[in-house]
């Protein structure tokens, strides 16, 4: 039991020792207690020169933008893909490897100062609404006129998109009449996939364009279509794939790839390596699988690439691809920008690392795709070889770092120049505008094919639609009459594969430019 002496005092005691400890804390604070910690470190020149403009300059200044210029003159010194994307322009950012985005499932272009619609998305909101494609787009919500004017597409964007369940109301002229067609706006996706399709009996084809949130599922659900036709050969087309979501292209690795074996690995100076390994019983690990490249696929089809190459088990044709290997993280900010901060970088199974050079400047590095051109590089295959350093397969190869995937079979770029009378075509528009008019005013007579392959295998521009290009191109004062031999029957294949855009997007595109496309040619002989 406590005496009641120590019970009168304890509480004295207590306050002397808590009087004790505060003094000395605060004492060892000033010794110890780095600056900064209790009260603001001290400003470096840069906030200090920052600071003045905003608090003395002598004119009104637009913070944002000065803040803007700051923060792209410090990312102007970092690596080539290292950018600050400001508030206004995150979503349009970030909406393209969501895979989706809000609003009415159309597509659209302006011709003559009128909003023309291209194309309903199937099962869409403007499909499920009523709208067709051929209607003219007058007015938005009666308030926004947009017919007879010099409106943008972006503007026209702007007006006909909004948040899932909202409703936007559009007049349409329709076969000469005016109509108003109420519309429920809800989530309209961005396709990753192209096409997939059978190019033989036994042959598969699928065309990537980018890596988003939804491309391994739009891949697996193609890879197992075509497989329950028959495929036992894939050629995966990775040209023009800039890249996205390096998860992605793991996933869809692991489908070509046995056991545990490494994909990629990430490091930086500041992040510790990483290490991406097949998991699961792929789908293909056994099928002839050919990729095609060429210097417009980056990133994560570089990755894709490479570990296929690394090990042996993909034949990589086309051209030396474009040579990012550098790892990027967002990151948000309190002004509601993002900063994508390249923070790694990443390396084949071999330890390849594909990034080129980036030290002579930002200039430099986005003119490497038209030297290449001048030098010769595109077009010749004994100058396709980078000067990076070599490895070796397991079965022997040779593959390179230091600047893009080489490719095992080289497959030239077609430099054969255009006439001016066909550039002119696609310069002023007239092709697009043609080929629609062309698809509204003969509707009957396309539909009687039922896909793109009846389309692609039975329809043949001929002498009908080069005499409704000719007289069409006149008025914009355009003559064809000089176009002959080659130069007329590739034009003519070119209008069929714009037809095939028109009715079913990039699946027709695709089907028809493909049966005369170098590439796939050679990968068919593999």
């Amino acid at each position: 039991m406590v005496s009641k002496k120590l019970k009168v005092w304890l509480p004295l005691l207590f306050a002397l020792v808590l009087t004790a400890g505060m003094f000395l804390g605060f004492k060892l604070r000033g010794e110890t207690v780095t600056p900064g910690f209790f009260q603001n470190a001290k400003k470096n020149s840069l906030q200090e020169v920052y600071d003045l403009v905003r608090s003395r300059y002598v004119d009104d200044i637009n913070q944002d933008s000065l803040s803007n210029a700051v923060i792209e003159d410090v990312l102007a010194h970092l690596d080539p893909h290292s950018v600050y994307i400001p508030p206004v322009e995150v979503e349009g950012a970030t909406e393209d490897l969501n895979g989706n985005f809000q609003g009415i499932g159309v597509e659209f272009q302006v011709f003559s100062d009128t909003v023309n619609v291209l194309n309903v998305i199937e099962n869409g909101p403007s499909y499920k609404a009523g709208l067709e494609v051929g209607d003219k787009i007058l007015a938005v919500n009666d308030t926004a006129m947009i017919a007879g004017k010099k409106i943008k597409a972006d503007d026209v964007k702007k007006l006909l998109r909004g948040a899932g369940g909202s409703k936007v109301v559009v007049t349409v002229l329709r076969n000469g009449d005016t109509q108003k067609i109420t519309i429920t706006r809800g989530t309209i996706p961005l396709p990753s996939l192209d096409v997939a399709y059978m190019l033989t009996p036994e042959t598969g084809f699928i065309r990537l364009n980018k890596f988003s949130e939804t491309t391994y599922q739009e891949f697996m659900f193609n890879l197992e279509t075509l497989q329950k036709k028959g495929m036992k050969k894939l050629v995966l087309d990775l040209r023009g794939n800039g890249g996205g979501y390096m998860s992605e292209a793991v996933a869809i690795a692991d489908q070509f790839l046995s056991d545990t074996k490494l994909i990629v690995y990430t490091e930086g100076s500041k992040t510790p390596r990483q290490d991406y390994n097949a998991k699961l019983d792929g789908l293909f690990e056994k099928g002839q699988l050919v990729v095609l490249v060429d210097e417009t696929s980056a990133s994560a089809s570089e990755i894709l690439a490479g570990a296929l190459q690394d090990w042996d088990r993909a034949t990589i044709i086309g051209r030396r691809t474009f040579g990012k290997g550098l790892v990027q993280q967002p990151f948000q900010l309190s002004d509601g920008g993002m900063l994508r901060l390249t923070i790694a970088r990443y390396y084949t199974p071999l330890g390849r690392n594909i990034q080129k050079p980036y030290n002579k400047g930002k200039d430099k590095y986005e003119d490497d795709l038209i030297e290449r051109l001048h030098n010769g590089e595109l077009v010749k295959a004994d100058t396709s070889t980078p000067k990076g350093k070599a490895y070796k397969t397991a079965k022997g190869h040779t593959v390179y770092g230091g600047g893009g995937i080489t490719p095992d079979i080289f497959v030239p770029f077609d430099t054969a120049s255009q006439p001016r009378q066909i550039i002119e075509l696609y310069l002023k528009g007239t092709l697009n505008s043609f080929v629609y008019n062309y698809y509204v005013n003969n509707k009957s007579f396309f539909k009687q094919f039922k896909s793109a392959t009846d389309f692609a295998r039975d329809f043949n521009a001929g002498d009908k639609e080069w005499e409704a290009i000719s007289n069409y191109a006149r008025r914009d004062s355009i003559d064809l009459k000089p176009i002959t031999g080659k130069s007329k029957t590739d034009f003519l294949q070119t209008i069929k594969a714009y037809l095939a855009r028109q009715i079913w997007r990039t699946e027709g595109y695709f089907e028809v430019m493909n049966m005369q496309d170098p590439m796939i040619k050679k990968a068919l002989e593999q």
